[in-house]
């Protein structure tokens, strides 16, 4: 996301690192650093940025649900496979007992 789309606030809608995609015996496509030191440790940093925000936003979410995640977990240990419909159902079913 950072290097090839440019998808950072911080570095901008820029690409970094060349691309050499002469394959040719087995040799795999290579990515040349045409950038500093800094831009690199700039680079690191985001992406450890857009690493840790999925963390927080998944650990959230799994803490924020974390009862259906367990009904879930219990319902699986009891019928193995369940189709979407179930799953919408069983969902809807506990938002159903938590409003009460």
């Amino acid at each position: 996301m950072v290097t090839v789309w440019g998808m950072s606030e911080k570095l901008g809608p820029l690409t970094y690192g060349k691309k050499d995609e002469q394959i040719f015996l087995g040799r795999e496509i290579a990515q040349h650093k045409d950038y500093s030191e800094k831009t690199a440790v700039d680079i690191d940093d985001e992406v450890k940025r857009f690493v840790f925000e999925a963390y927080t936003a998944a650990k959230n979410l799994l803490t924020d649900h974390y009862a259906v995640l367990d009904e879930f977990a219990k319902k699986l240990l009891e019928v193995e496979t369940m189709d979407g419909a179930e799953i919408e159902q069983m969902i809807q079913d506990l938002a159903a007992k938590s409003r009460v």
